[in-house]
């Protein structure tokens, strides 16, 4: 123990030879060194929805323990770097949310000029492996989602409790055999169009009847037309 009442971490093994003096001095020399560990986001920045990859903030979930055996939390490692599932200008938005848990793995060097440049850059720093260097990835441990997209051996699953929204000039849905809607109402803005062709004859059919074919009864045959619907 020292005079200021911290306990070491060297025993008397450690000065047993000089082989574990130098095996003492390297492991703790490698101890200040990072790599990869779980941790609990704090806090989320980011410019929006549709923006920029941005940074949380996040708390290491192992605490330090000293060679007493008593513990003391990390603190809060600021402005991290999260991962997107992101090509070019195609990406899977999915940010992480307060609470959650994931990995953060650290950067052998400074990269604090890469995040602010978001460019090749020179290291910030001399400093290696810190917990400054972080990067994180989500989805360890979490709880059940409610809004997912599931891949399954019997097909694809889109789930959401709220609203699920596509948009774009075109949208095709194909079904080789069928699409079906369920819904306790369907509303289209916009004009219907069946096209013939081989796979479908372009009808449609409403509480059994053809919008194609049908025939209007109370009518006497001669060259007249119905009225228009009412």
């Amino acid at each position: 123990m020292s005079s200021e009442g911290y306990v070491g971490t060297q025993g008397p093994e450690s000065r047993a030879n000089e082989f574990n003096a130098v095996e003492f001095v390297i492991t703790q020399l490698l101890n200040k060194r990072n790599y990869t560990t779980l941790v609990q986001v704090m806090a989320v920045r980011s410019a929006g929805e549709v923006a920029p990859v941005g940074f949380v903030d996040v708390q290491i979930m192992l605490n330090q323990i000293d060679a007493a055996g008593n513990s003391m939390p990390h603190g809060i490692v600021n402005n991290v770097p999260y991962f997107r599932l992101q090509g070019g200008a195609n990406a899977v938005i999915i940010d992480p949310q307060v609470g959650d848990i994931g990995m953060a793995t650290f950067a052998d060097r400074d990269i604090s000029s890469v995040k602010a440049n978001r460019a090749i850059s020179n290291p910030g720093s001399k400093r290696r492996a810190d917990i400054a260097d972080g990067l994180y990835t989500g989805g360890f441990l979490n709880a059940v989602p409610t809004q997912y997209v599931r891949f399954t051996d019997s097909g694809i699953e889109v789930v959401s409790p709220t609203n699920i929204t596509m948009r774009a000039p075109t949208i095709n849905m194909i079904g080789a055999e069928s699409v079906t809607l369920q819904s306790a109402s369907i509303v289209l803005d916009g004009p219907v169009t069946g096209t013939a062709g081989a796979a479908f004859s372009g009808d449609v059919t409403g509480q059994g009847t053809s919008l194609h074919t049908h025939k209007h009864g109370g009518v006497s045959s001669g060259g007249s037309q119905t009225s228009t619907p009412v």
